[in-house]
């Protein structure tokens, strides 16, 4: 009887030492997946990454983690040196969607990324014609030529017809400035070819615009936005918001005044309106008669005032919900809020005349 007792023991503890065993497998096995997999599948931002002539594999692994290349250096070297791959020195270019193995096999096949020849760094809240600045200056091109390619008729089909569900025909309303102004997102582009066109440029930037679209469709059904109208939306956000707290509640404060048919009242419209960048807006500067004013048109301007990036996107499609209706930024860049004309008044008297 004690023998099968014994018996009994050392059977249970060997289950339980399998039963161990097996679970410290799958947590191992599970974390080298994970290591193993994309820092981020969903970002496509290009990393460029330099790798010295005869770095070592550990070498090389740190370095791919300190430019969010990788998840674990420890891993990825041990997983190269399995595959039994060689890296080549040079510098590649890569993105956080990419895995251990994708970055592997394009280091180990020394597909190595050429140095641009122009780079185009588009701000957020850069308007169309500050783009055409940039573009110019950087391709050694005339900004004038530039606006007014990015303005021709023919152009603009071309591009409606690469990305129909974006650019919709709003974008003709005879009283639009710019029509793709809103639609050209704000990053940084790479070109590698002395004869680069302004179409080769743009296309990146309406392609950027149109996944982010395409990642909010739903959101957008439920909200009963289009796309013009949600572009010109967060770019009255890009325009009045510093961080994204901001723009979220400033979201809310639109949201609240469309909802009562109040007009949105604000400034950057005006200025958009009248062409010009002016520290103060002035009393007679509201009356500007302009489908862009919002002190003089109900609802949204006719298109939007500025390119916005994602922060600005997605908070106009998730404001928080408050009870504002006005808002006001002072000097020191701080937003305060108000429910009534006459606190706003007060907060307007308190942070900005004042200072005057």
């Amino acid at each position: 009887m004690v023998e099968n007792q014994v018996k009994k023991k050392r059977r249970r503890i060997f289950l339980i030492s399998i039963i161990a065993l097996l679970l410290v497998c799958g947590s191992v096995y599970a974390y080298i997946s994970s290591a193993l997999g994309p820092v981020d599948s969903g970002n496509k931002k290009e990393i460029e990454v330099e790798i010295p002539k005869g770095s070592s594999t550990s070498k090389i692994g740190e370095i791919l983690e300190e430019k969010g290349a990788v998840k674990s250096s420890t891993v990825f070297s041990f997983y190269t040196k399995f595959k039994s791959k060689s890296l080549q020195a040079g510098t590649y270019l890569l993105n956080p969607s990419m895995s251990a193995h994708d970055v592997i096999e394009q280091m180990s096949s020394g597909n190595v990324h050429r140095p641009a020849l122009y780079k185009v760094t588009i701000k957020e809240g850069a308007q169309v014609t500050e783009i055409a600045e940039v573009i110019a200056a950087e391709l050694k091109w005339n900004k004038d030529d530039v606006v007014r390619q990015l303005n021709d008729k023919a152009f603009i089909q071309k591009m409606k017809q690469k990305y129909p569900k974006l650019l919709t025909d709003k974008i003709f309303d005879s009283n639009i400035k710019y029509p793709l102004e809103g639609y050209l997102y704000p990053a940084t582009y790479s070109f590698y070819k002395k004869d680069t066109k302004l179409e080769e440029i743009v296309i990146p930037m309406l392609e950027k615009t149109n996944a982010i679209i395409v990642q909010n469709e739903v959101k957008m059904k439920a909200k009963n936005w289009d796309v013009h109208q949600l572009l010109t939306l967060s770019s009255l956000i890009e325009e009045e918001a510093t961080g994204f707290t901001d723009r979220q509640k400033i979201s809310s404060v639109f949201y609240n005044r469309l909802a009562k048919g109040m007009p949105l009242q604000t400034d950057p419209t005006v200025l958009y309106a009248l062409g010009k960048h002016k520290q103060r807006v002035l009393y007679e500067d509201l009356k500007v008669n302009s489908p862009y004013n919002t002190y003089v048109v109900k609802g949204l301007p006719v298109g939007p005032i500025a390119n916005s990036g994602k922060h600005s996107v997605e908070a106009a499609l998730d404001p928080v919900q408050t009870d504002y209706y006005y808002f006001l930024a002072a000097p020191s860049g701080e937003v305060y809020y108000a429910k009534t004309l006459e606190e706003h008044n007060a907060l307007k008297q308190k942070y900005i005349t004042k200072k005057q």
